[in-house]
């Protein structure tokens, strides 16, 4: 098709190859044209009445749509799609574009065709067929392409019509697609375009069911500068909003501004703002707002009361309330059953239940039977006070008033679960059944939960294997409870295949199962596995949230692995979450275990400086952290400061202490300290206890170790194997062996069975008073039970051997502990160095001689002497004389040593 324009004259003359509709088509093109503007030196027409033009050709329009429309759905958009549209050899009318979008629902397809026609016609699109694109998008919910065709209608000079607006928006609030609506909204606002009044009605309404009011405001005030009258109703929905989100001040701001619009509030704002000023905290505006009501003409209806009373009872001012429900009974002959509910609940959460049984009573007599919500109330508040035998009561009194509905059952349930009382639960999920109401989903959630809870696992699986999927299918918190009950019972196997039916049942998981995973592996020492389940989770798209990167940072540190904990508290702020106190407490308990506790004091001001409040697990990982790292003065400050703060100090704040001054010999302090923990009610530990042993022992003070011991017999604790070793170490020290033993004897009979460092500190305490062939019959012992040396015990036995004359088990296991990958210290070669000389093996005791020297060890001048008697009697007179050179060696350094 080719085309003239004649502007001057308003015509448009249109050639056709095939010769159709000529005379027709320019004699309904001057009726019906609403003439032409120019936008960017293109000519613009807009036909309105697409249907009446055309008459003669309405089918021929029509058969040109069908065909179009039928190219179009054959496949996806291409060249040879193009080729088959452009084989028609006309150019596309707008009648026929329209007519094409009129009919498509693809919004790819739509703007493909559309800039295709454009294209073919060099012409701009009307505004209707632009407003039919739109139209495509907002029921598909597609706005790839919305930005760019409203910058291009901006340009021509025309906008989306009301309608389109308004599906533009209200199409996105049906797919819950609220942020795309919104940012629909500021793109019209970009480019000047007025959007219509209901769109902005409707996005305001839809974003406050989800408590979004930042944008809510944001569209009322613009619904205010594009002139739209704003109404109570308005004001209404966005006061409501602030205020349940306790932002008080906003809303209050909001009251203000709809007084100085000269809008009187309705009795609908007033109760809006009594409930969700109360439910904020502030108890005192609502009464403000209920007192203020009446002054301005408006009587409180039973909504009022019921709501302010509800306030009343939430904020234990039970009294008020009461007198308030008082005031209602003389005003109405009945109070309606809200009223009656609320206080019913009310009397119930305080737990004067025979005021709630009263009010019911009250109730009955006045006519008027109390619902199964009143009853509900009740056994709410019975549960939470665990009075199983009077819910069970009252539930059977109910039945002669309301009929229990499913709720009733869940709470009874739930109550029974929680006590352990199974078969009772069960018994009533029967009757429950029995009444015509089956089991719900929250039913079978409640009893996993608790069966889980109170580790009942088998009971728990039991139930979910029994369900019906006809009746009630699993959501993804009946297998969250699951797979966190199993897990935490050591069951990961089984928790790990019901993760995989969670996926394999079309379930996505969320943060809480991951949190759950990772934790029950790294619990049961399975860390490759834990690693695994968070790689997965990042590999499914779910985004950690800052629980689930505080509990795998804590496994990871428990583990041993410092380094990735340290990378995991850093990629914290990698996933855009600050670093909570939890995160920081973590950090520093980590390091602390992994022997880097000086790092405390820098993580401790960072905390301060972001403003982290302090909680006692928080306090205690920091403690801790100060005293390992000699910083006990700075504990003792946190520790005073604890009190203040109003966090009582636990028995591991008080061990910390304790045992950071037992270690640097500030004991009377320490026992001070454990002194005002007894009195503060503190039950405290063996590790308390144990700290004190050794602090006392290390200096000396025997006596006072035995009496600690003593204590912590009496108070029923049994001393674990530390705090033997530290009482043995102690004796031992002192050369108080004949005691050590009968410290040892009493350790075997209360059944605490040694361990290695035990039979170390026997061996040295025995070679300290050289009694060392009783000191290897304990090596022996030690060697039987499958112990391993250290690296001191073995030295010390060497020396010991030797010293005893022993040689030959000395140079055994002298050679041994070398073949194991030992090193022997300066004691071990001087004793071996002096027995084999005293052995008459002057020889191998030259040869160790020199090892000792190549190693750089401190040869003393005895062992030297020694070896030298040795050397001369087996007339190794060349190696004496080395000797003899050391040996003047050795003695010119100490006299010049002795002198300055």
């Amino acid at each position: 098709m080719k085309m003239l324009l004649a502007k001057n004259h308003g015509l448009i003359f249109h050639y056709f190859p095939k010769g159709c509709y000529i005379s027709n088509i320019c004699k309904k093109f001057s009726s019906s044209c609403n003439g032409s503007s120019v936008v960017d030196g293109k000519a613009v027409f807009t036909v309105d009445g697409v249907n009446k033009k055309f008459t003669g050709n309405n089918d021929g329009i029509r058969k040109g749509v069908d065909d179009v429309c039928c190219i179009l759905e054959s496949g996806p958009w291409g060249p040879t799609l193009e080729n088959s549209l452009s084989a028609f050899g006309e150019k596309p009318l707008p009648e026929l574009v329209i007519g094409v979008l009129k009919r498509l629902k693809d919004a790819s397809a739509a703007v493909s065709y559309f800039r295709w026609a454009e294209k073919q016609t060099e012409q701009v699109h009307c505004p209707e067929a632009y407003n039919l694109l739109l139209m495509i998008m907002a029921r598909s919910t597609n706005f790839d392409h919305l930005e760019h065709i409203l910058e291009e209608m901006s340009l021509h000079g025309f906008g989306p019509s009301s309608n389109v607006s308004i599906e533009l928006v209200a199409n996105c609030v049906k797919s819950r697609k609220l942020r795309e609506a919104f940012d629909i909204t500021q793109t019209m606002r970009k480019f000047k375009f007025r959007p219509a009044f209901s769109a902005y009605t409707i996005l305001i309404g839809a974003l406050s069911e989800v408590h979004e009011p930042d944008p809510m405001l944001i569209l009322f005030h613009q619904m205010q500068e594009l002139g739209y009258e704003v109404s109570v109703h308005l004001f209404t929905t966005l006061i409501r909003v602030f205020s349940r989100e306790g932002r008080v001040d906003a809303a209050l701001s909001l009251l203000d501004e709809m007084k100085s619009h000269s809008l009187d509030a309705d009795i609908v704002l007033y109760n809006v703002c009594i409930d969700c000023f109360g439910k904020a905290g502030k108890v005192d505006m609502s009464w403000k707002f209920f007192h203020e009501m009446k002054t301005h003409g408006l009587m409180p209806d039973d909504v009022t009361y019921t709501s302010m009373m509800g306030v009343l009872c939430k904020a234990n001012r039970l009294d008020e309330a009461v007198e308030l429900f008082e005031q209602l009974e003389q005003i109405r002959k009945v109070p309606c059953a809200y009223a009656y509910n609320t206080m019913i609940m009310g009397y119930g959460s305080a737990g004067k239940f025979d005021e709630a049984y009263g009010l019911l009573e009250r109730q009955k007599a006045k006519g008027s039977i109390p619902s199964v919500i009143a009853y509900n109330c009740i056994l709410t508040c019975l549960g939470k006070k665990r009075r199983v035998e009077e819910s069970l009561r009252i539930f059977e009194e109910m039945k002669r008033d309301a009929a229990p509905n499913l709720p009733t059952y869940n709470i009874l349930i739930d109550m029974l679960c929680r006590e352990g009382k199974l078969d009772a639960a069960l018994k009533l999920r029967d009757e429950m059944e029995g009444a015509g109401l089956f089991p719900n989903v929250l039913t079978v959630n409640i009893m996993i939960d608790r069966l889980c809870k109170a580790q009942k696992l088998d009971e728990a699986c039991s139930i979910f294997e029994g369900l019906d999927s006809k009746v009630c299918t699993p959501n993804a918190i009946t297998f969250s409870s699951l797979i966190d009950g199993l897990g935490k019972c050591g069951r990961v196997d089984d928790a790990y295949r019901q993760y995989e039916k969670m996926l394999d049942s079309g379930h996505v998981p969320g943060v809480i199962v991951y949190t759950s995973l990772i934790r029950s592996f790294f619990k049961c020492g399975r860390k490759e596995d834990g690693h695994k389940i968070y790689k997965e989770m990042v590999h499914a798209g779910c985004s950690p949230d800052l629980t689930l990167l505080n509990t795998y940072m804590d496994c990871v540190f428990k583990a041993g692995e410092t380094e990735k904990g340290r990378a995991l508290f850093r990629d914290i702020k990698g996933h855009g979450f600050i670093p909570d106190t939890r995160s920081y407490s973590i950090l520093i308990h980590g390091l602390v275990k992994a022997g880097l506790a000086n790092e405390t004091y820098e993580l401790f001001y960072a905390m301060k400086e972001q403003g982290c409040v302090l909680d006692t697990h928080a306090y205690n990982a920091v403690i801790d952290g100060f005293c390992k790292s000699g910083k006990v003065n700075k504990a003792y400050q946190l520790l005073e400061e604890m009190k203040v703060k109003g966090h009582p100090p636990t028995v591991v704040t008080y061990g910390s202490v304790i045992d950071g001054l037992a270690k640097i010999d500030r004991l009377d302090e320490a026992y001070m300290l454990f002194e005002e923990a007894k009195s503060n009610g503190i039950k405290l530990n063996v590790v308390v206890y144990s700290s004190l042993i050794d602090g006392f022992g290390k200096v000396g003070r025997i006596d006072e170790a035995y009496l600690i011991m003593e204590e912590l017999m009496q108070k029923g604790l049994t001393p674990n194997v530390y705090t033997w070793n530290c009482l043995l170490d102690a004796l031992v020290k002192t050369e108080e062996i004949n005691e050590a033993f009968v410290c040892f004897q009493s350790m075997k009979d209360l059944k605490c069975s040694p361990n290695q460092i035990t039979y170390s500190i026997l061996i040295n305490g025995l070679c300290r008073v050289r009694k060392f062939n009783k000191a290897f019959v304990f090596w022996q012992e030690m060697q039987k039970l499958g112990f391993k040396p250290n690296t001191i015990t073995y030295t010390t036995m060497i020396s010991g051997l030797a010293k005893a004359g022993n040689i030959s088990d000395a140079c055994g296991l002298f050679s041994r502990f070398k073949a194991n990958g030992g090193i022997p210290d300066s004691a071990s070669y001087n004793a071996m160095i002096e027995g084999l000389s005293s052995a008459n093996k002057a020889m191998d005791a030259y040869s160790l001689f020199e090892e000792t020297r190549l190693k750089g060890y401190n040869i003393n001048t005895k062992t030297c002497v020694v070896l030298l008697d040795a050397l001369h009697k087996a007339e190794c007179l060349e190696q004496a004389a080395i000797v003899g050179a050391v040996l003047k060696e050795t003695a010119k350094s100490q006299h010049a040593s002795r002198s300055s």
